[in-house]
């Protein structure tokens, strides 16, 4: 069952401990239905499907871990979704919360699902490399504070939970890992339109060493960006301040 494949970024969490305190994380959240990313060798899964009154799922892309899951826990029939997280829809109608041990591979790509599917996700538990929690969960003037900080902050409350030893799992990854926790926002900070807000936080981060004016400057006309706001560079500002200035983009 521990067989590992290096293409799917595979660690298998061993630690019972970590387990137990990555569900609970659930219980601050409100969710009837819930998608787990990445069931593996079911370290998390066998306590998710004991959660009553639940509508679960769970994403596994591994012939060989989905022919151990269903052995182990038959209560899976029908529950294990057998593809590529990334290429799969919306797995509920309505609204459902997200958890996993996310493959360090892929785990920017399956934060960026999550704001592509915003409207609907009302909490997120997930495990990332303690580098990458670090730079979701950082505020601004921070040096790790980024492109992923701001876009994932304008649409999620971000809690930095806990963080995790290599030595929970199996076999140890060379990183050390965290555990980070994404509530909806009971609203969002308004933006012209989503996609020039993305394009800003982009750009600007694209050159971050640059004034905002240096950075920004194709984005903004002239007398806008005589702008005090624009003699500072891009881990200055708010996620706020870069919504407002999404109005004043060029057209």
């Amino acid at each position: 069952m521990h067989t590992l494949k290096k293409s799917l970024g595979q660690h298998f969490l061993k630690d019972e401990n970590i387990c137990k305190k990555i569900v609970a994380a659930l219980q601050s959240c409100s969710y009837t239905k819930l998608l787990e990313v990445g069931a593996g060798g079911g370290a998390l899964t066998k306590y998710l499907i004991e959660i009553p009154g639940i509508d679960f799922k769970t994403v596994e892309i591994d012939d060989q871990k989905i022919s151990y899951l269903l052995t182990t826990y038959p209560i899976l029939e029908n529950k294990i979704i057998h593809r590529d997280f990334l290429e799969i829809g919306k797995p509920f109608e309505g609204k459902f919360s997200v958890i996993g041990n996310f493959p360090y591979n892929i785990s920017t790509q399956i934060l960026f699902k999550m704001i592509e599917w915003k409207p609907d996700i009302e909490c997120v538990i997930g495990m990332f490399q303690k580098e990458v929690a670090q730079r979701i969960a950082a505020k601004e003037g921070s040096k790790t504070y980024g492109i992923t900080s701001v876009l994932t902050q304008a649409f999620f409350d971000v809690e930095y939970l806990f963080e995790v030893n290599e030595d929970s799992f199996k076999p140890p990854p060379k990183v050390k890992s965290a555990v980070i926790r994404l509530k909806a926002r009971n609203e969002y900070v308004p933006v012209r339109t989503e996609n020039d807000f993305f394009q800003l936080v982009k750009t600007a981060f694209n050159q971050r060493r640059k004034t905002l004016r240096n950075a920004v400057k194709n984005l903004f006309d002239a007398e806008t960006l005589k702008l005090e706001i624009f003699n500072k560079r891009a881990e200055q500002l708010k996620v706020a301040d870069f919504a407002a200035l999404s109005f004043k983009m060029r057209s």
